[in-house]
């Protein structure tokens, strides 16, 4: 008895095709099976979130940035109207351009008294942030390289000098430099301001992080002395916090208004900031004053605008320079 074998039904390979067609035809056409995401709703979500994320960072920016502009903005156009339309007129748009004019009025008045509080500024800002920039670089750099008995308790003293307010430093300070007759003179307000405990302690942490203890070796070993490496090897890897340094320290001694208050009494000595509060005290007696402190305002607002400019570029060679490393 022989066996029977029943043949296979075979497969339609037209119809497989024609499904297997079918089926990438609905894929072509976007429709899915139901219950399965959709391939376009991730895309599409991901292609949103980032979206509205950098709409939101730029209103919130946008929104500081008016913030920070606007007084600038107010006393542009404020220093360019006479005395009478700074209260009558709009305060936010211009009237009468009287900029320039107002300008050679204020250096013409009272024999330039005005360039004289500027310049004083200048010296006491660009050469005692200049000075206490290179101590304070001096300072951290001894005590991140150099190991001394005493040197965390020198550096918690440093700290403990970055908590004390400067008007709390002032009257001690007056007690002192009138003991030595130094009152009323350059160096009332000059040399206090060479002390920046801040910036010791920023030159320590990025001394430490910046110079390689190799590199100093290797300079040691070529016969460099260690004044000759500090200022050819370490200076130029500390440049950055050097900037931050001398912007922060300068714009605090041109902005330092108590110290000069209970220092100084010739007005030839004054910087700007005190010279024109003294101004702004007397306008009840003479009204005219009023734009002259405006557009002082404005012109003594410059110079530190110009720094930060010409500086920021060092700022930006230091963070390269940390990012190549």
């Amino acid at each position: 008895m022989s066996a029977v074998t029943t043949p296979r039904p075979r497969a339609d390979r037209s119809g497989a095709s024609r499904s297997g067609a079918s089926r990438s035809g609905a894929a072509r056409s976007g429709t899915a099976r139901p219950g399965s995401p959709r391939p376009g709703t991730s895309r599409s979500r991901a292609i949103r979130e980032p979206l509205v994320s950098r709409t939101s960072a730029m209103l919130v920016m946008a929104v500081f940035t008016v913030y920070f502009l606007l007084p600038l903005w107010w006393l542009l156009v404020a220093s360019s109207k006479s005395t009478g339309d700074i209260l009558t007129t709009n305060p936010l748009w211009f009237a009468d351009m009287r900029l320039f004019s107002n300008i050679g009025d204020l250096f013409a008045y009272r024999d330039g008294i005005f360039l004289r509080w500027l310049g004083n500024s200048l010296l006491y800002a660009g050469l005692g942030g200049a000075v206490a920039t290179l101590l304070a670089a001096m300072a951290g750099y001894a005590l991140a390289k150099y190991r001394f008995p005493g040197r965390e308790l020198v550096f918690d003293v440093v700290l403990g000098g970055v908590l004390v307010p400067a008007t709390a430093l002032a009257l001690p300070l007056f007690l002192i430099f009138s003991q030595v007759q130094l009152t009323n003179t350059f160096w009332a307000v000059f040399l206090p301001s060479l002390v920046s405990p801040f910036g010791v302690y920023l030159a320590r942490i990025f001394a430490a992080s910046s110079v390689p203890d190799e590199l100093l070796e290797a300079s040691r070993l070529d016969g460099a002395g260690e004044i000759r490496t500090f200022f050819t090897v370490s200076l130029r890897l500390m440049s950055p916090a050097l900037v931050t340094m001398f912007l922060f320290q300068f714009v605090a001694i041109w902005n330092n208004f108590f110290l000069p208050l209970i220092m100084l009494r010739s007005e030839e000595l004054f910087p700007v900031v005190f010279g024109l509060y003294g101004w702004n005290n007397q306008l009840n007696q003479i009204p005219e004053l009023r734009g002259l402190v405006l557009i002082g305002a404005l012109l003594s607002v410059i110079p530190l605008i110009v720094i930060f400019l010409l500086l920021q570029r060092f700022w930006r060679n230091g963070l390269g320079t940390g990012a190549l490393k």
